[in-house]
């Protein structure tokens, strides 16, 4: 089996996403690689949609500075990493980046360029004709990276199956009233 160099984390800074990063900084320490941590800055958060009173909206939207969005991104990232740094001692290395862009593409890039040789991830369990149309944005990650992709999901609530697959196969019913 391979050895593990660098694992990439991708987050979007969710409470869905703190999953992936708990695995990756396991499998950061286990293996002795570097991690690194990715944020794909917001696009929308490039514009300006409100007045200095926010009021109302301004008919003359401004694009906000590109540095200005990376900075604030990178603020909220490190936010987002405060209840991690005691994790990241175990680690050789760790970093973080802030890019912008398209999602997925962002992300396999970045792979691409750091060599990585995992990425992990914490996809949202999403239903309905957008997801099935267009896929998630793991969906397209997994297709298009470089690299071995690990989903790692919340576990679903387990049902209550004791009796219920036993008629359908045996024709019995499971329980019977007693006979007098």
């Amino acid at each position: 089996m391979k050895r593990l160099n660098t694992i990439l984390v991708p987050t979007d800074l969710s409470e869905n996403s703190r999953r992936a990063l708990s695995y990756g900084c396991w499998l950061a320490a286990e293996e002795k690689a570097a991690l690194i941590i990715l944020h794909v800055a917001d696009e929308l958060n490039a514009w300006e949609l409100y007045c200095e009173d926010l009021a109302f909206v301004c008919a003359n939207q401004k694009l906000w500075p590109l540095d200005r969005v990376l900075s604030e991104a990178s603020l909220d990232l490190s936010r987002f990493l405060e209840p991690y740094l005691q994790s990241f001692k175990n680690i050789p290395s760790a970093r973080k980046r802030v890019v912008m862009g398209p999602i997925a593409q962002r992300i396999v890039s970045v792979a691409e360029e750091e060599k990585a040789d995992l990425i992990v991830v914490s996809p949202r369990r999403r239903r309905g004709l957008r997801h099935l149309f267009n896929g998630g944005v793991s969906d397209r990650i997994t297709r298009l990276s470089p690299c071995p992709v690990l989903s790692i999901t919340e576990p679903l609530p387990s049902r209550n199956w004791r009796g219920r697959l036993a008629p359908v196969f045996f024709g019995w019913s499971g329980q019977r009233p007693a006979e007098v």
